[in-house]
């Protein structure tokens, strides 16, 4: 697959907008059918990241690489691709955000909606994290993960936040 990288970062950022926009605040089980739909989905596709990997072209070879120019004035690149370690973290993280959509079904009472679009978009920055290969880039999933992860620990954090 061509761009198999950003389709895994950027779907669960397609779920977390459907949800914003299209989905009513009072129906939980939508908001969760989606997000749980949106988070499976995505392990599923970053599972194609283990079996497409070759593993015979040595450590530093990144793979499945996507570049071209994004901010030429100052020679910003969208420069995608992963290596071994990378390909490990995104299906690490996109299994666990599964998980973490699933299990938070009984314990997340109130504002279900603005959590499941957070805990998605959460997602789509610690991936494109791991999938960045300029720093300009990086710095922008960065920012992007950081924004949702304070807003879910600073709401649903418990006591001790």
């Amino acid at each position: 697959m061509q761009n198999i990288l950003s389709i895994i970062t950027y779907w669960p950022l397609v779920g977390a907008l459907l949800i914003l926009f299209f989905v009513n605040k009072e129906s939980s089980r939508a908001i969760k059918t989606i997000a749980t739909f949106f988070a499976g989905t995505g392990f599923l596709l970053s599972l194609v990241l283990w079996f497409q990997y070759d593993r015979s072209a040595g450590a530093p070879t990144f793979q499945f690489i996507e570049r071209f120019s994004w901010i030429p004035s100052i020679g910003v690149d969208y420069f995608f691709g992963i290596d071994g370690i990378a390909m490990l973290l995104i299906v690490m993280t996109t299994l666990l955000s599964f998980i973490a959509v699933y299990s938070s079904f009984t314990a997340i009472e109130n504002r279900q909606k603005e959590y499941y679009v957070l805990l998605l978009m959460l997602e789509t920055g610690m991936i494109g994290v791991f999938c960045a290969l300029d720093f300009f880039l990086f710095y922008v999933f960065w920012e992007v993960m950081l924004v949702p992860m304070y807003f879910l620990i600073g709401v649903w954090g418990g006591p001790r936040k």
